[in-house]
């Protein structure tokens, strides 16, 4: 958490602070999966129980319906 200053320069203004906070969300993994800790992830976002290889498969398994192909 970081908030506006307490101690010296209290009497002063403090209206263009902002209280701001980081969310570290649990590693709720498999215990086999090496998880990098990088980016938006370390910001709360959701994190996937798959590796990269699970989602490249994925991603190709896809139709192409939609997408454009060069």
């Amino acid at each position: 958490w970081h908030g506006a200053p307490t101690a010296v320069g209290y009497e002063q203004d403090q209206s263009h602070w902002q209280l701001h906070a980081h969310f570290y969300p649990p590693l709720l993994r498999s215990a086999t999966v090496k998880k990098f800790m990088v980016g938006f992830e370390m910001l709360g976002e959701a994190q996937r129980d798959l590796t990269a290889e699970q989602a490249a498969s994925r991603l190709r398994d896809l139709p192409a319906t939609h997408y454009k192909t060069n």
